[in-house]
């Protein structure tokens, strides 16, 4: 006779959660860290109750804003490397829409973490229940329809029993390196607290390993040879890379050939900066380095990368070239015609060592790369060296790097900043480097910070933002003082939109509604950003210019609090080595002798004219 429990939905779901572990390197630990939890009438007495009962083994975190406390449960996955990951829940109104915009971004880099919003009454009892979406032509619509599209896996649970079900497949869809990404549960808000028998077996403890397919046979030797025949082949790591724990063998396979790498934002610290074969940053945001090797290459291999546009310049920087893919998602693989090779990365990077032999690039080759990675460096020195004007983002991202220990992780999402640190930072260790460019989500910062803290405690983080970023989301500033997760935060005031300003301005537009004094005001703005921070319970202070900065930068490294530093910056300098041509539509049409300028320039770029 089977042995059942009796238990809420909600208290089966938790218990559930609870007991499902992963194996890394050796040492088993619980996948799910914990679950944030922002509670309203359709979450706190169903999931609510079933928390606090599972508080000593499943750990529940209180945020102040629903989409950052999914930003910081997606970061704690992307620097735990996939492996772990956490849940969110909230109620059924704003509670859950407010995470819509997390799963986007979960969902574009491919991160994992599990959404529990609450929903409706299945029953209908109380229809239309507070907050409750009413679709005029259909009665099973919710908010959380919402989630369908930015979601890897949904399912909405309208009975108890078919947790039994939806969990199992959730969790494969989270460990899956394929398939990885956001999966929504939306948690019916009669449902969480309704009882059930369930199986004992349900609640056993389980242990999941991260799939490793191998490489296809043919696939791979088709590769080996063309590596072979190339005379200028070059790899492009992506995020895909430290997902699988390939960074060694990629070191490897690099110093053995003298195969150049160059990194997309997700995959950058795949090689320490100053390897001997590592070109920095490749794409819009790229070195020279990088971008003159992929111009030169005539065989291009990417592995683990989506190649977004700004990975491949808009479609240019590796037009008519030899292109391989080495994913582990069908997906991807065959991106602009790719030849696939499909498998985990560093599977298929140990058998590509293995049968390249004591094969190694020409040395015309190595020194070429090797000449374009001294210029950059050379470039890289001007870009961040202090002045006495104000300073630019790359001279603020200098003295940030400068101060910060070889283990420190940078944060950033957004703007203009993401752009200067994919070609400005230097990342010594793997994971020193937390940008999210996929969904270049404005506030992501900070509560991304959070995250990174959480899933590695020992480590030194620097939150780099905006004012526009921590204006759009700084609650999690106190989240951070709260949990005494201790970050440093690096504010830089350009008095707005400075990255869009300047895109407008290169596509012909005038100022306009970007920065805040070419915005429709009454007064102009004033903003104490230190005063604010330390309303949120953070240590704050603003200096001027970068000595004082590095000065404060010592001061926050010997605190034991998150410490905001603001720093005025001037919104026009960027740094003008390396870059390469992105797609943006300008108008056909205009008065302005500006736009039309642009649109002629534009059209000559598409059509492979011009620079």
């Amino acid at each position: 006779m089977s042995h059942t429990v009796r238990l809420t939905m909600s208290q089966a779901l938790t218990r559930w959660l609870s007991v499902q572990h992963v194996e890394i390197d050796g040492q088993v630990l619980p996948y799910f860290a914990g679950v944030w939890a922002i509670f309203g009438h359709g979450n706190v007495a169903g999931m609510g109750e079933a928390l606090a009962w599972m508080e000593d083994t499943l750990p529940t975190f209180r945020a102040h804003n629903e989409q950052g406390m999914a930003h910081a449960a997606i970061a704690f996955a992307k620097q735990a490397r996939r492996r772990r990951a956490m849940a969110c829940t909230t109620s059924i109104g704003p509670g859950a829409t407010n995470m819509v915009t997390a799963a986007a971004l979960a969902h574009v880099n491919r991160l994992p973490v599990l959404f529990l919003p609450g929903d409706i009454y299945a029953s209908r009892r109380p229809d239309p229940v507070l907050q409750q979406i009413e679709d005029f032509a259909d009665a099973t619509v919710s908010a959380n329809d919402c989630f369908r599209p930015v979601s890897r896996w949904f399912d909405r649970i309208t009975r108890p029993e078919q947790i039994l079900d939806a969990l199992p497949r959730a969790m494969a869809t989270l460990i899956d390196p394929a398939t990885c990404g956001p999966v929504t549960l939306a948690l019916c808000q009669d449902v969480q607290a309704e009882a059930y028998d369930y199986p004992a077996a349900f609640f056993a403890p389980r242990t999941w390993r991260t799939p490793r397919p191998r490489p296809d046979t043919q696939d791979l030797a088709d590769l080996v040879a063309a590596i072979r025949s190339a005379k200028a082949p070059l790899i492009v790591a992506g995020g895909g890379v430290l997902y699988s724990g390939a960074e060694e063998t990629l070191s490897a396979l690099a110093a053995a050939t003298g195969l150049p790498v160059g990194e997309t934002q997700a995959g950058k610290g795949s090689l320490p900066w100053d390897h001997p074969q590592a070109l920095g940053s490749i794409g819009v945001t790229g070195t020279s380095a990088a971008n003159d090797a992929a111009e030169a290459a005539d065989l291009i291999v990417a592995v683990g990368t989506r190649l977004q546009d700004f990975t491949t310049g808009s479609r240019t920087m590796f037009a008519g070239k030899r292109l391989f893919q080495i994913n582990v998602a069908g997906f991807d693989a065959t991106k602009h015609g790719a030849h696939r090779v499909q498998g985990d990365a560093r599977e298929v990077l140990t058998e590509l060592s293995e049968a390249l032999g004591d094969w190694t690039v020409s040395a015309d080759w190595r020194g070429r790369c090797a000449d374009g990675v001294a210029d950059w460096n050379t470039a890289w020195e001007t870009a961040t060296a202090a002045s006495d004007a104000l300073p630019s983002d790359g001279q603020v991202i200098g003295a940030v790097w400068r101060q910060a220990n070889e283990d420190a992780v940078v944060v950033c999402a957004a703007g203009g900043l993401p752009g200067e640190l994919h070609k400005l930072w230097r990342t010594h260790r793997s994971g020193g480097y937390h940008v999210e460019y996929g969904f270049s989500c404005m506030g992501y910062e900070i509560a991304g910070g959070v995250g990174v803290k959480l899933a590695e405690p020992d480590r030194e983080v620097f939150v780099m933002v905006g004012d526009g970023s921590y204006l759009m989301m700084n609650s999690e500033l106190a989240t951070a003082v709260m949990l005494g997760q201790k970050l440093t935060v690096v504010l830089l005031d350009n008095r707005g939109y400075g990255c869009i300003n300047r895109l407008q301005q290169a596509t012909g537009g005038r100022p306009f509604n970007n920065l805040l004094d070419d915005a429709r005001h009454a007064a102009p703005a004033d903003i104490d950003f230190a005063a604010h921070a330390r309303a949120l319970g953070a240590e704050a202070e603003k200096v001027n210019g970068i000595a004082e900065l590095e000065q404060a930068l010592a001061r926050a490294a010997a605190s034991d609090r998150t410490h905001v530093i603001v720093i005025d910056t001037d919104p026009v300098v960027t740094t003008e080595a390396g870059g390469h041509w992105w797609d943006v539509a300008v108008p056909e049409v205009s008065t302005r002798a500006e736009v039309r300028e642009a649109r002629r320039i534009y059209e000559a770029r598409i059509k492979g004219e011009g620079e």
